[in-house]
């Protein structure tokens, strides 16, 4: 298996098991096995991809930064704060925001490999693709707003 074809699967199952932590946000569940997959599958996809070229700071790996960055302090919020006071909301929004920038990834890429999207948007700039964008970026906050709101777990995390 190739670097490429690692990244891709850890990036899947992070975006599968992603749905899935969110669905349990949305329910006041912690699915803490689906998390850890989540959280270490999302890591490694930012971290595999700088190791994929081109190198250099281009706005791929910039979007890896920032997921790095939300994904960093939903860790600190659920293992290191036990999800305390704020960290409850921080969490549930990092970790719904990292799971979007993955989905945000994973558009882009279907609009560059998959003939049919290719041919809606080649330099995705189109409206198709601007609109696909904004329609990920519309559910995924709502759905941050609503896992902060929801998102109240029935037992103290140890």
């Amino acid at each position: 298996m190739t670097l490429v074809q690692i990244h891709v699967a850890l990036s899947l199952i992070g975006i599968f098991t992603g749905l899935v932590v969110t669905y349990g946000l949305l329910t006041a569940r912690l699915f803490r096995i689906w998390t850890g997959v989540f959280l270490a599958t999302t890591i490694l996809t930012s971290l595999t991809g700088f190791l994929l070229p081109p190198f250099g700071l281009d706005p791929a790996r910039a979007v890896g930064v920032i997921s790095l960055v939300l994904l960093a302090v939903a860790v600190a919020g659920l293992y290191g704060f036990h999800l305390f006071g704020a960290w409850r909301w921080i969490y549930s929004i990092t970790a719904t925001a990292a799971l979007y920038l993955n989905v945000f990834v994973g558009v882009t890429q279907a609009f560059q490999k998959i003939g049919p999207l290719q041919r809606l948007a080649p330099t995705q700039s189109e409206a198709a693709f601007v609109i696909a964008q904004l329609a990920v970026l519309g559910v995924f906050v709502a759905l941050g707003v609503l896992t902060a709101v929801t998102f109240r777990p029935r037992v103290q995390q140890s």
